[in-house]
């Protein structure tokens, strides 16, 4: 491990690493010195010297911030040459969330990770869910003349998505498909026959694409999640409204997947519940 090397073995690695930076940057011995602020005397023993002893801290910070490397990794402390603020703005992206239907970045991340389970917690009922009449009262307000023409554009991907040869894990709160039914909460003034008609598009799709698409409901009051996406092992992005927060590392990753299994391990109605809750649901809707 790392933390029991020799200490004459973590000499000759930094050696070897602060040779290879050079190398990668193209810079000599006495750039390197002016860069650090030292005599080329200094950076010539750091290349050559056999022993077992290190510079100091500031030197190796000041080789690491002149090399765009980090000080762990001069160091042997990590197999990572990125600095901290390259690796975390890899790890972390933010983009615009436009108000539309499956925008292009959506669409993009869906066929990144073609293949891999997708794990979903959806800010409301999910778009790939939806009929177009449902679609249309959502989206027409805010999209105006040009409604007609991006659902259209939006069901062709919507299609690929539920045909991708991917599992999708759908979590989503218990109330979100009973405010749907009853027409309450932000689907107020939703017209019951369009209600109707989503609940048997709904038990028609569980009925298609089971085990593909399971969806769970949870009880809010015990459990939350944000609204995200885990594309399999690739990233998981939040939804924060304006924008989406897209991470890619696999730390993060890992613990946002295990939320999302908790929310499944302890949901109170599973995959196979659904389809009888449905039909529930949509025998109370007057009409």
């Amino acid at each position: 491990m790392l933390d029991r090397m020799d200490k004459r073995d973590r000499a000759a690695q930094f050696r070897q690493r602060l040779i290879r930076a050079m190398e990668l940057r193209q810079i000599t011995q006495s750039a390197l010195a002016r860069d650090v602020g030292v005599d080329r005397s200094t950076i010539s023993q750091l290349l050559t010297d056999s022993g077992a002893r290190l510079p100091n801290g500031h030197v190796v910070g000041a080789c690491a911030s002149a090399l765009g490397v980090s000080t762990d990794w001069l160091l042997g402390l990590s197999d990572r040459p990125e600095s901290a603020a390259e690796l975390l703005a890899s790890s972390l992206t933010m983009t615009e969330a436009p108000r539309a239907l499956v925008d292009e970045r959506i669409y993009e991340w869906h066929r990144e990770a073609a293949g891999y389970k997708i794990r979903y917690v959806p800010a409301a009922l999910p778009d790939m869910l939806k009929t177009r009449a449902v679609l249309e009262w959502e989206y027409a307000p805010h999209l105006g003349r040009t409604a007609d023409q991006a659902i259209g554009a939006s069901e062709d991907r919507l299609a690929w998505m539920r045909s991708a040869q991917s599992d999708y894990e759908i979590a989503m709160p218990l109330f979100e498909l009973e405010s749907f039914a009853q027409g309450a909460g932000y689907y107020r003034g939703l017209d019951p026959a369009v209600r109707r008609e989503q609940i048997d598009h709904l038990l028609a799709l569980c009925e298609q694409l089971y085990p593909r698409l399971r969806i769970y409901l949870y009880d809010a009051k015990r459990l939350y999640s944000a609204p995200m996406t885990i594309f399999g092992p690739l990233l998981c992005v939040f939804y924060a409204g304006s924008h989406y927060m897209a991470f890619r590392d696999r730390d993060r990753i890992e613990v946002f997947t295990r939320q999302f299994d908790t929310l499944v391990r302890e949901a109170d109605l599973t995959a196979r519940d659904l389809p009888a809750h449905l039909r529930r649901l949509r025998a109370a809707i007057p009409g």
